[in-house]
């Protein structure tokens, strides 16, 4: 019997049947249209215009793919196209907010029995506080700086340093006291908490996170002057870990100012308190970049009317000036949610030593 691989009329004259060593190229319809050879026609061939080759679409190095290639890479560019194009155009959800703590502030208003007296020598403001109190940063009462669990005593003396800026920058500076600004101490702040703090300072209310007051110790330089630059400060710092990989910094510190009537000059001068109990957290990451993340902060301040607004600025009660008497301490009534549970306000009483 005949290869069934032979043609039913068998192999040609000539050729080799089974054998014929061509018979395993196969010419399919997309390798002939393919070809850039091409046969002329016999009219093609007398008019001697046309050429034996066909032309390739300008598509530079794309033009040797094939059709079906070519369309294919059509049909992605346009795909990836539209996606951009939707992506773009299409609204996306609301940044999510800058990570970081957010600060929680509580501020307690400490109002006088009586009308607030006036210091005995105006150039001596303090010299009738107790012992305990120092001058400016002295009183601040930083410890050395000790290795914890997880931290290096360098790393640790590094946090102290950060915190006692900012507090030097937020309590002690007088710019910042007495005159409103408040750039210093927000070049100390991690880039997480900058805009809480933008906002506190720029839109100050009394919603216990965006009070001016939980940043900064701020009198209304349209009521209040400082008799005095310097500023009496006693107070502790405690230094621990939040976890492996956070540094906790609690300071607790009463800073004493000598104030005035602003736009005087003279006249009487009395002592206004502020205590200002705060909690920082610092990661590798805020040493490195020297900021902090302020996460509590707890202010009494006296002497001050129970009902005067504090989220922007304190508001001392000056020499001869008294509390009015409704809004001064009185009984809480735990069931009255009227009022939030943090605005308190308590009775001043005499300053005692650190």
């Amino acid at each position: 019997m005949g290869d069934p691989r032979d043609p039913p009329e068998g192999a040609p004259d000539g050729g080799s049947g089974s054998d014929d060593e061509f018979r395993s190229v196969v010419f399919d319809e997309s390798f002939v249209r393919a070809a850039r050879i091409q046969e002329l026609s016999a009219r093609e061939r007398l008019g001697g215009t046309y050429r034996a080759t066909r032309s390739r679409i300008g598509l530079g190095p794309f033009g040797s793919l094939p059709r079906q290639a070519v369309a294919l890479l059509l049909v992605v560019v346009l795909a990836f196209a539209a996606a951009v194009y939707f992506g773009i155009s299409t609204p996306h959800r609301q940044a999510a907010p800058p990570s970081g703590n957010q600060l929680t502030s509580s501020t307690v208003a400490l109002a006088p029995s009586g009308p607030v007296a006036a210091v005995a020598d105006p150039t001596h403001p303090f010299a009738g506080l107790p012992a305990g109190y120092a001058e400016g940063g002295a009183g601040l009462g930083f410890p050395a700086g000790s290795a914890t669990a997880h931290f290096t005593r360098t790393e640790v003396d590094r946090a102290l340093a950060i915190v006692r800026s900012f507090l030097v920058a937020s309590s002690l500076a007088p710019a910042t006291v007495a005159e409103a600004e408040s750039g210093q101490a927000r070049t100390l702040v991690t880039a997480g908490e900058q805009q809480q703090y933008d906002d506190s300072v720029n839109s100050p209310r009394d919603d216990q996170h965006h009070a001016a007051t939980g940043w900064l110790v701020r009198l209304d330089p349209g009521r209040v002057a400082l008799a005095s630059d310097t500023v009496m400060a006693a107070g502790a710092v405690r230094v621990g870990e939040a976890d492996g990989s956070t540094l906790e910094v609690v300071t607790d510190h009463t800073f004493v100012y000598a104030v005035r009537a602003s736009g005087t000059g003279q006249g009487p001068v009395s002592l206004f308190s502020v205590r200002r109990e705060l909690r920082f957290d610092l990661d590798r990451g805020d040493l490195s970049a020297d900021r902090l993340r302020l996460v509590d902060s707890v202010l009494q301040a006296g002497p001050t009317a129970c009902g005067a607004p504090t989220a922007g600025f304190l508001q001392p009660l000056l020499a001869g000036q008294a509390a009015p008497a409704p809004d001064r301490p009185a009984a809480v009534d735990p069931g009255d949610h009227s009022r939030p549970a943090w605005q308190l306000c308590g009775a001043l009483g005499p300053l005692t030593g650190a």
